[in-house]
């Protein structure tokens, strides 16, 4: 059988520790167990290395992540993730019944369309003075969609009680949450399920706190 040589080398993810989309990706990667190379991509240094026309002919969008896999290279967290659960094996990210994958991609598009863009870096420097004002609102705003639906979906994760690519998004969302100082107690779906999801293995090692690029006064 040939085997492309490009599928036996490491994917290479381009990201930065604290990027929420680039922190969903090597959650996805740790699930499935695989291997790869990191090379940050540092979104505040020189102006903004994503800005350089070295990268931006990595990712035309001078956003991160983008990953080298199978001899191309892809961008947009969750069209990574899908590529990794469609060519490898290990646990499912999506579930096999019709209904409760729609309601995994339906979460996780609330977080990745309707709440994690308005606060990126990008916007929030537009923002300027006001972002703590702008991030929080959208965040909340968009977390009091999410805990009503999370509350018909979940289980132990966000749909039953398989972790699954709406778990994956979660997590990184929380994290901003905290960073922009909202209050998680009035969610109590979406705290318990965080709780829960930051326990498990592939969390902890993708947390930006443990990154290669991660400044040494924010490692833990």
């Amino acid at each position: 059988m040939h085997v492309s040589l490009s599928c036996l080398m490491k994917p290479v993810l381009h990201g930065y520790f604290r990027s929420s989309c680039s922190w969903r990706v090597r959650i996805a990667l740790a699930l499935k167990g695989i291997e790869y190379d990191q090379v940050p991509v540092n979104l505040i240094k020189d102006g903004g290395q994503q800005l350089t026309d070295q990268y931006k002919a990595l990712n035309p969008m001078q956003q991160v992540p983008a990953i080298t896999i199978d001899g191309i290279t892809l961008s947009q967290s969750l069209a990574i993730i899908q590529y990794i659960e469609e060519t490898r094996p290990g646990p499912r990210l999506l579930p096999t019944d019709p209904q409760k994958r729609a309601q995994v991609r339906m979460i996780s598009d609330l977080i990745a369309s309707g709440i994690q863009p308005l606060q990126n870096l990008y916007v929030l420097q537009k923002i300027g003075a006001e972002k703590l004002p702008w991030a929080q609102h959208f965040i909340t705003r968009g977390f009091e969609a999410l805990e009503p639906l999370l509350k018909e979906t979940a289980g132990k994760y966000c749909v039953g009680d398989e972790i699954s690519m709406a778990d994956i998004c979660l997590v990184p969302q929380v994290y901003n949450a905290e960073r922009f100082k909202v209050d998680i107690s009035h969610f109590p779906t979406i705290k318990r399920l965080n709780e829960t999801l930051m326990e498990i293995e592939a969390f902890k090692v993708s947390h930006p706190s443990c990154q290669p690029d991660t400044p040494s006064d924010l490692r833990s």
